[in-house]
């Protein structure tokens, strides 16, 4: 796996890698697809990136490395529709 350094965007990760880079520096907060998108994408258009964020999302979900939450509480990644949140998994 290629090492990245500080000035490696997250435009420059794959989208899996990039959404959990941006989470990660939410600092445990959680945030909308769009507020991912802006973090991946900080020039130019982000909104041909909410389809592959939501995508994404979903299986990094089933896999664990995500959460995502509707209205306030997880949701089941297979089945969730309207407006979400992603989040780390939090580990206390």
């Amino acid at each position: 796996m290629p090492k990245t350094d500080s000035k490696t965007s997250s435009a420059d990760l794959p989208l899996d890698d990039a959404i959990l880079a941006v989470l990660a520096r939410a600092g445990g907060k959680t945030l909308s697809a769009p507020e991912i998108a802006h973090g991946i994408a900080t020039e130019g258009d982000w909104h041909g990136l909410l389809m592959p964020i939501r995508r994404t999302a979903v299986a990094l979900a089933q896999a664990g490395r995500l959460v995502i939450y509707r209205k306030g509480k997880p949701a089941d990644p297979s089945d969730f529709r309207g407006v979400y949140r992603l989040g780390l998994p939090r580990h206390d």
